[in-house]
């Protein structure tokens, strides 16, 4: 994977995406001009002898205490430890990695008024696989991420652990067997690497990425069921979702019906076919499904304009020697955007749980009892499906709004707060919960259509039923549903439901939000 060039304020989301894949990452040269000159201008504010924010006075509530010169180093170091009070697992590398690249981002705009160097280390350690250990709760996504940050940022000043590969070392060891050198903090800089929403849009964006592989591949097990129920591509037809407008809706019946043109399932009950009007869970995916679309869309726009951002506090305006306090890293717009994206992979999982409850009942599906040859003798898909029902379930309580709620902070100097970092963190065990669900559609869908034989369904959804196949067989009796259920499950994580159904443009998320 080639390395990501970030040149700060215009990195993409498939850069980030990328980063998050495990690429590397690397500033680019016209951002070291902007660093240096902000630096300089900290020095020529603090020569001004004011009291200026963060970087010689206390900090929150502590604003109103003058900092002596002697004292501005030992300030941010202060800062920086005092801080780092975060509790719970470390959170995840590949995340941790994106909270890096997106803090280097930031701190290259020039606004932030950190030195060189400490933007040369933030990026060596990228460069070198040194990923900080940092605790993945204790934000409330104003002020900053501070804790999360703070544990990044004491690493760079030899404090706290860092991952090498998977070994946890004592930070200092680890940079030394790097080559690198701890920090020492000047004015600003501690603040300036503890204060922003990095460690929120990291989670979000994560939880982003996923959510788009989720959507792909619940598109084609929803064909998949329609196949196996022998339901109508009828109401895909462009006419009708062109009339309502939804530019997600009318992708999503588009990419339904592409998906099953040419099923000759679908051929063999387009006549005399008794049923008028089939389940919502089947007709009513376009509108489902468009809906989730165009939210995650909105949740990327607002994502990826966050992620090219400046969310620290002051910020630095070398051209006018000024340095400003203001609000940016108050993360509502994150907080907002992960609410979103927890909608929308809540709805997804969802619908896909219905269409597993309609292809296990024989008076809706018109398959035998719970898609076994031996009902009775046999449960076969009973429980997977309830499985899947308490994984939507347990989405429905984690999709709760954290935006909604506040607790203030700092002796009500922080008096609002966006809760966007939980509210982040929590989408990737969403994804999780509603990729198993769709795992679970993935085998009903196939096993309903093998009822099916010799009718075979469109070239894209056999390509996508041979895959499964390869690995898990058709279900005649009875056996360890695990395994099976593992195997789906890796299947739509890796993204190779959605891949096998080569030929047809399934709609897309971050890139229709670039």
């Amino acid at each position: 994977m080639n390395p990501i060039v970030l040149r700060p304020g215009e990195v993409s989301l498939a850069d980030w995406r990328a980063v998050y894949r495990g690429a590397a990452a690397r500033l680019d040269a016209s951002a070291a001009p902007l660093i240096a000159e902000s630096a300089a201008a900290v020095e020529r504010i603090l020569a001004k002898g004011e009291p200026v924010y963060g970087i010689n006075t206390g900090f929150g509530k502590l604003a109103s205490v003058r900092i002596e010169s002697a004292d501005l180093e030992r300030l941010q170091r202060n800062i920086v430890l005092s801080h780092a009070a975060g509790v719970g697992e470390p959170m995840p590398v590949p995340i941790a990695r994106l909270m890096m690249a997106l803090k280097l981002a930031s701190l290259a705009q020039g606004a932030s008024g950190v030195k060189p160097a400490t933007v040369a280390l933030l990026e060596a350690m990228l460069a070198k696989g040194l990923t900080p250990v940092v605790p993945a709760q204790g934000s409330v996504g104003a002020s900053g991420d501070l804790a999360p940050l703070s544990h990044m940022a004491a690493t760079m000043i030899g404090v706290g652990e860092i991952f090498v590969g998977e070994t946890r070392l004592p930070a200092a060891e680890a940079l030394a067997q790097a080559g690198l050198a701890p920090l020492t903090l000047g004015p600003k800089e501690g603040l300036a690497l503890l204060n922003g929403t990095q460690f929120s849009t990291a989670n979000a964006l994560a939880g982003l990425f996923e959510a788009e592989v989720l959507f792909r591949s619940a598109l084609v097990t929803g064909a998949l069921s329609t196949e196996a129920a022998k339901g109508s591509d009828t109401p895909f037809d462009h006419r009708i979702h062109a009339l309502r407008r939804h530019k997600g809706q009318i992708e999503t019946a588009d990419a339904l019906r592409a998906l099953m043109a040419g099923s000759a399932i679908r051929a063999s009950h387009l006549k005399d076919d008794e049923r008028v009007q089939d389940p919502y869970c089947l007709r009513c995916q376009p509108q489902v499904m468009g809906a989730a679309l165009d939210v995650l869309r909105q949740a990327a726009a607002t994502l990826a304009t966050e992620a090219n951002g400046v969310s620290d506090n002051p910020l630095i305006f070398p051209e006018a020697d000024e340095a400003l306090s203001g609000g940016n890293f108050h993360a509502e717009p994150v907080a907002f955007a992960a609410d979103m994206i927890a909608l929308a992979v809540c709805e997804i999982g969802s619908l896909s749980e219905r269409r597993v409850a309609m292809l296990v009942d024989p008076a809706l599906s018109g398959l035998p009892a719970f898609l076994t040859p031996k009902p009775g003798l046999n449960s076969g898909f009973m429980i997977p499906q309830v499985t899947a029902a308490a994984l939507v379930s347990e989405n429905k309580q984690k999709a709760y709004p954290a935006s909604v709620d506040s607790i203030p902070t700092s002796a009500n100097q922080e008096d609002h707060v966006s809760m966007a970092a939980h509210g982040a963190r929590r989408l990737l065990g969403m994804v999780d919960n509603a990729t198993a669900v769709i795992g679970v559609e993935l085998l009903a869908a196939a096993q309903g259509c093998d009822f099916h034989a010799p009718l075979k369904s469109s070239a894209a959804l056999e390509a996508v039923r041979a895959a499964l196949r390869a690995r898990v067989p058709t279900l005649e009796d009875d056996r360890h549903f695990h395994p099976d259920m593992e195997l789906a499950i890796a299947l739509v994580r890796s993204e190779a439901v959605a891949k096998a159904a080569a030929g047809v443009a399934l709609p897309g998320v971050t890139e229709a939000a670039a």
